[in-house]
């Protein structure tokens, strides 16, 4: 008998496991290079069940609007987008405030307001247009084998194809929980929160003045955002229990409690889209790479929604391995670029990190004393032009080498 033929080997510089928001912006940025790309998603980018592409809304810093100007997708993004022109932080039952105008900063905004579902749909738009990726959406990897030379698995799609390939860098945008992150041999730290977040969209009695405002309660806190059509972002951080209870009530209830909460500075509440819910918990991974593997976004670190950080700093992460790899003479996983991926994501990541995981911790503290010291902070803080002018920076990053694309630069 002859002997059964074996599948021939698809051969990729770079195989990328996650479409969401981080995977797809990384294979945008590849689509106009010469590198042999492979873009891995389980779920269609357009399906209900598609979990990066709801309707939980970030704010996308300028770092983050300038590398969209360079993939290609603001002109579409910023016609659904709300502009941060103001942000008011403050202690609920507490004297302590601070207040932030982008004008005294010389800026249009401190950044700006969409949905995950009007990004995702862009990104895949553009995606899809420029070519230069080859895609498999619905698909999985299977039987992942890393070696000191490749990357070795099979690609299954919900049609039942199979695809044996094997790719020089395998690059985890799989999320929080990535499955290639384990199989790399990289382990990660998880401290739980002890919160859920609810998110959800409400309409005022008033249009909203472009300001963003994140409120400290008892019982974690409250951020609400600015709309395109003026209605408002909110996401509500709470113990488990008391989320639980506010998922019961009934729109009506749900947006008494969540004015009794938040106060009267955005106005009246009327009326509330559908909620969702997400438990918060801070992962990082020991190390950002391992043998021909690099972890980016949430595969990486997955932060509190506090300060809006999290996709910013992960599309960050995309941005400078891109040029990372776009850069590369040869071996697109090779060690040497490998490692200054790693030490050029360093400072930026710990200083995030530490960064939203400080103000959780301090500002959930129920400490004798550190109430009044906070709040104090607070007013201090307000009355500094320095402390202004370095929070107003912070969407670009904590430091290291700001990605070509972040800076308004084109990848190479």
């Amino acid at each position: 008998m002859p002997s059964e033929k074996k599948p021939a080997l698809r051969e990729f510089d770079v195989a990328i496991v996650g479409g969401g928001l981080v995977g797809a912006s990384l294979a945008l940025a590849l689509a106009g290079t010469a590198v042999r790309a492979l873009l891995i998603e389980s779920v269609a980018p357009d399906s209900s069940t598609q979990p990066s592409f709801d309707e939980r809304t970030t704010a996308l810093g300028n770092a983050s609007r300038r590398i969209f100007q360079g993939l290609g997708v603001w002109d579409d993004l910023s016609q659904e987008t709300a502009p941060i022109r103001a942000i008011h932080v403050s202690d609920a039952g507490r004297f302590g405030f601070a207040r932030l105008r982008a004008e005294e900063h010389g800026i249009d905004a401190f950044g700006y307001v969409v949905s995950n579902r009007v990004i995702g749909a862009a990104l895949w738009r553009r995606l899809r247009a420029a070519g230069g990726v080859e895609v498999r959406v619905p698909a999985r990897i299977e039987d992942l084998d890393i070696t000191t030379e490749r990357a070795y698995f099979t690609v299954a799609t919900s049609a039942g194809g199979r695809e044996v390939c094997s790719a020089s860098l395998l690059v985890a945008a799989d999320g929080a929980h990535s499955a290639v992150r384990a199989a790399a041999g990289i382990e990660a730290g998880v401290e739980d929160y002890d919160q859920v977040a609810i998110a959800a969209a409400v309409l005022g009695d008033r249009a909203h003045d472009g300001t963003a405002y994140e409120r400290f309660t008892p019982t974690g806190p409250v951020a609400v955002l600015p709309l395109r059509g003026g209605g408002f972002g909110t996401i509500w951080s709470c113990t488990p229990p008391h989320a639980t209870a506010l998922l019961a009530l009934d729109d009506e209830a749900y947006l008494a409690e969540l004015q009794s909460r938040f106060g009267w500075r955005a106005g009246r509440f009327r009326r509330i889209g559908r909620r969702a819910s997400y438990p918060l918990k801070l992962t990082r991974a020991t190390s950002s790479v391992a043998r021909r593997t690099v972890l980016i976004g949430n595969a990486a670190q997955a932060l509190h929604p506090v300060a809006g950080q999290g996709f910013n700093l992960g599309l960050r992460d995309a941005a400078l391995l891109a040029e990372v790899i776009a850069g590369a003479s040869g071996d697109a996983g090779s060690a040497e670029l490998l490692r200054k991926f790693s030490d050029g994501r360093a400072v930026d990541r710990g200083g995030v990190v530490r960064f939203t995981d400080g103000l959780v911790r301090l500002f959930g503290s129920r400490m004798p004393g550190v109430s009044l010291m906070r709040n104090l902070g607070l007013l201090a803080f307000d009355l500094s032009p320095p402390a202004k002018r370095a929070l107003a920076r912070v969407s670009l990053g904590f430091g290291g080498p700001t990605p070509r694309l972040a800076r308004g630069l084109p990848l190479r």
